[in-house]
């Protein structure tokens, strides 16, 4: 069943709490769980977020030692440390 994209707005508490949730990964070192927005299915990451690129409004997600991956920030729509 295909699904709607929910709206954040940037002055809500849910997307304070998304980008606090992020800078506590960096800073602590210590995973957080980030759910991406996707039309099918349920999409979970949970790793250390090692960058947030302010201007690109992406963030870095770190897998393994020599893995990671930016994600979009605009594709967030919850985030638990």
């Amino acid at each position: 069943m295909k699904k709607e994209r929910p709206v954040l707005d940037e002055q809500e508490w849910e997307w304070e709490l998304i980008v606090l949730a992020l800078y506590h990964s960096m800073a602590d070192h210590e995973p957080v769980t980030i759910k991406l927005f996707d039309l099918y299915k349920e999409v979970l990451y949970k790793d250390i977020v090692i960058q947030v690129d302010r201007k690109l409004k992406r963030i870095k997600l770190r897998w393994s030692d020599d893995d990671w991956d930016w994600i979009e920030m605009s594709e967030i729509i919850a985030a638990t440390y």
